[in-house]
């Protein structure tokens, strides 16, 4: 059974300035190693759940708990050293080269330079930036894509236990940004990260997040999976936020591991195998150029879990039109 990494029990948050509470009575379960990604439309409460969490706003009432431990009861200081935080201006320091601004936090901490340069190097390598040709470059020698690939270097220089990621490919453009979401999705799953993410575009909420939480005016309006959320809306609030996204779109963010059927004696071995987090538009393509009745679903490890048929594959993209 997964730890629970971070949990809002009855967290509320209200602003000196405000009559209203930013957060009210907000209760959540992150799991470690998950990626969950926080919708909302702007004033919904989803960057305050973020920021109490690192402490920039501290909560009214209620308790956070880390790995179950309250998070008041840790020096302020230490609490961040655990927690990556990015965000969208990202705020690399321009007289520092690349190489000064991943290794600022394990300066701090009084890390070997032996250890700094190796993740550094690690690093640079992960968000694919190689050492030999990034290291020495200073921000503005960098493409905006390729200055938010390094604050995301940095976040994680310290090798902290949770990200937070606040809007972070909000300015980029659309090309970029769907590199950059592929290149999170494969590192989360490398060092299996848990990852909370900040945004307001519903299609990169449903791609990204093992678990979405939607909120709206300070509440959580459903906190499941983007399969549930799809099919089995909460509320209408809910329905009419992710009724906007086209049959296509909505394909992207449906995995293979949530749609599968059981294998059954009649799977034959050597079918077209597709991996469980492939999503039903590549799926549709498998089927397209193959000519094939049915795919098998395996896992990372290469082990077969499941099936999926033309014809369910047809149902589901009725289902979607509806």
């Amino acid at each position: 059974m997964k730890k629970v990494a971070i949990e809002f029990i009855k967290v509320s948050k209200k602003f000196c300035d405000s009559e209203q509470y930013a957060i009210s009575e907000v209760s959540a379960s992150i799991e470690e190693g998950s990626f969950i990604t926080i919708l909302g439309t702007s004033g919904s409460g989803k960057t305050t759940f973020l920021k109490m969490i690192n402490r920039i706003y501290e909560l009214s009432s209620g308790e956070i708990l880390f790995f179950g431990e309250n998070i008041k009861k840790f020096p302020l200081e230490k609490h961040r050293q655990k927690i990556g935080y990015v965000i969208q201006q990202i705020g690399l320091f321009p007289h520092m080269n690349v190489e000064e601004n991943i290794a600022t936090v394990p300066n701090i901490l009084k890390w070997k330079k032996k250890d700094i340069a190796e993740r550094v190097d690690f690093l640079l390598d992960l968000v694919c930036l190689p050492s030999k040709d990034f290291k020495k470059r200073y921000p503005r020698q960098l493409s905006g894509g390729q200055q938010q690939r390094v604050g995301l270097a940095r976040a994680m220089a310290a090798d902290p236990e949770i990200m937070l990621m606040d809007e972070p490919f909000g300015a980029i453009d659309a090309i970029t940004r769907l590199n950059l979401q592929e290149e999170l999705i494969r590192i989360q799953k490398k060092l299996n990260k848990t990852i909370l993410f900040v945004t307001h575009d519903v299609n990169e909420a449903l791609r990204l997040g093992d678990k979405v939480i939607i909120m709206d005016q300070g509440e959580i309006q459903q906190y499941d999976t983007p399969y549930n959320i799809l099919f089995h809306p909460a509320n209408e609030f809910v329905a009419r936020l992710v009724s906007s996204e086209d049959i296509l779109q909505k394909l992207k963010v449906i995995k293979a591991k949530t749609v599968m059927l059981p294998l059954d004696p009649q799977t034959k071995e050597g079918a077209l195998r597709v991996n469980e987090n492939e999503d039903l538009q590549h799926l549709l393509t498998y089927f397209l150029q193959e000519n094939v009745d049915y795919l098998i679903v395996e896992s990372d490890n290469h082990k077969a879990i499941g099936k999926i048929t033309l014809e369910q594959l047809k149902i589901k993209q009725v289902e979607i039109g509806r």
